[in-house]
């Protein structure tokens, strides 16, 4: 189906996402299934929270199965290798080093940031979606760059340190 929306990774996304839905295919849906197992064992369905919520969670975990063999179904390959003959811009795969400015001076708090699918977003560990507006605003910079972005806590201009 080429309808389907196509999921940017880098090969460590894929494989994360790979151990998750064996984890998942091979642990937890043996656990839900226990649970469900114990819950019958009560007696009557109608009332009985642990049955609930182990379907509950049977569902959960079915959905997510289904969520994560799609994307690896539709996984579009991010490339970590540079091409040194060419000026490197921020994209998707690279890591971006920026410096915020204050009154058009560097703060002098780096922060750096792996531009990756959304498949693979964790801003706590430094990757942000390429779907996000910090990332969109980013793209296509080179080193040296200065540009404006929009954050929950308000728009900041920041300077380009290194592209990697």
């Amino acid at each position: 189906m080429s309808n389907e929306k196509q999921y940017p990774m880098t090969l460590d996304g894929k494989a994360k996402l790979e151990e998750e839905l064996e984890f998942l295919k091979t642990v937890k849906r043996k656990e839900v299934v226990e649970r469900i197992k114990i819950a019958r064992s009560f007696g009557d369905l109608s009332e009985n929270s642990e049955y609930d919520s182990a379907k509950e969670e049977q569902g959960f975990v079915e959905g997510r199965i289904s969520t994560i063999e799609s994307m690896l179904r539709n996984a579009l390959i991010i490339s970590d290798e540079q091409n040194d003959d060419t000026e490197l811009l921020v994209s998707l795969g690279r890591t971006v080093t920026f410096d915020v400015l204050e009154d058009g001076e560097p703060e002098g708090e780096p922060e750096s940031y792996k531009i990756v699918g959304s498949a693979e977003a964790d801003p706590a560990e430094g990757r942000i979606s390429n779907d996000s507006p910090m990332a969109k605003a980013l793209m296509g910079h080179k080193v040296s760059d200065k540009v404006k972005l929009t954050t929950p806590g308000g728009d900041m201009e920041v300077v380009i340190l290194e592209i990697k």
